[in-house]
């Protein structure tokens, strides 16, 4: 059993649910709403507010007043271990069958529940325990460890400055496909060059080449800037 599992089986729901909590609020401290959670789930906010009031009971999350859910320590270490599980799958499924980076997070949403822990930590054995997933999130270690640390996104930069690309956002399928149309991906350096007013594109440069890319992949792609 992975540390800070729980004693008993916990259903594919709530694993879902603790997970997007956590994705909704990246420090312990926030809260997250019904209709965040809802919109994110694609759920109706009366749905969502009977289970985070068997999430409250079950000591996985904790309402708090005039402000939202938040999960317990118990919540957030469910859901670094579904993230560990689902990140890893996602690894996998990349470096092993070669499955597209646009495609492995629907792939690995739909083993996660199924993947038993002796199973992942098999996985983790045989690609020499990656850091990261092919999107460049970091996959928490064996403890439920994340070295989560919020990097600028492309939009966020000023012109003429420069940096790695070290996360791409795996929201949209299609968003991925077009960067590897255009053979950008993790790891690739970049430089903003210039912003059109008016939410009008961004143009890089990407080795000798200049790329627009709009505000969407902009604000979806981040940044380790160069020191």
């Amino acid at each position: 059993m992975a540390p800070g599992a729980p004693a008993h089986p916990v259903s594919a729901p709530v694993e879902d649910y603790v997970k997007a909590i956590y994705a909704l609020t990246p420090q312990p401290d926030q809260t997250a709403s019904t209709s965040q959670i809802a919109d994110r789930l694609g759920l109706t906010a009366g749905s969502v507010s009977m289970m985070l009031k068997r999430m409250d009971a079950a000591g996985f999350a904790e309402h708090v007043p005039y402000r939202g859910v938040r999960l317990t320590e118990d919540g957030r270490q469910l859901a670094l271990g579904v993230i560990r599980r689902h990140r890893l799958l996602e690894a996998f499924l990349a470096r092993s069958l070669d499955i597209p980076w646009e495609d492995v997070h629907r792939f690995a949403d739909a083993l996660e529940h199924a993947a038993s822990d002796e199973l992942i930590e098999l996985i983790a054995a045989k690609l020499g325990d990656p850091l990261a997933d092919p999107h460049g999130d970091p996959i928490p270690n064996r403890r439920l460890e994340v070295d989560d640390r919020p990097h600028p996104a492309l939009a966020d930069l000023t012109n003429g400055e420069a940096g790695t690309i070290v996360r791409v956002s795996d929201s949209d399928p299609e968003m991925l496909r077009y960067l590897t149309e255009l053979s950008i991906g993790i790891g690739d350096r970049l430089e903003l060059l210039s912003r059109q007013p008016f939410d009008g594109p961004f143009e890089v440069r990407v080795g000798q080449r200049r790329i627009a890319l709009g505000p969407p992949l902009a604000r979806a792609i981040r940044i380790e800037p160069s020191a």
